[in-house]
């Protein structure tokens, strides 16, 4: 399995982003796909999870409105859209294809600040 985020980068507060994460190694399209995060000083934090289909989706309360999760199987890519985005969601970005997170690749970094 390798997974690969990309796309982060520093914006400012209310500022959006658009991650994607490439994967490879593994029957895409017959998994359910994660979001994670990881904040300075802190835990790994499921924040989306996507079904195989991409018809189900679930989100974390606190970025419930502000993200959408979406994935495109033909070229095994997974995606996550953040509006308006907040200090808080300072943190590396992963994905992976397991709800622990032990799947998971190389992160991207997205630094909210103004």
């Amino acid at each position: 399995v390798q997974l690969q985020a990309s796309g982060g980068g520093l914006v400012q507060p209310g500022g959006s982003l658009r991650l994607s994460c490439a994967a490879s190694g593994f029957t895409f399209s017959s998994y359910y796909m994660y979001w994670f995060r990881q904040a300075p000083g802190k835990g790994l934090e499921k924040i989306s999870r996507i079904g195989p289909a991409g018809t189900t989706t679930y989100y974390l309360d606190s970025v419930k409105g502000r993200f959408t999760v979406s994935r495109a199987n033909a070229i095994k890519t997974l995606y996550l859209q953040m509006n308006n985005l907040k200090s808080e969601d300072t943190a590396v970005y992963y994905c992976g294809n397991d709800d622990r997170g032990n799947s998971k690749g190389q992160g991207t970094l997205v630094t909210v600040s103004s």
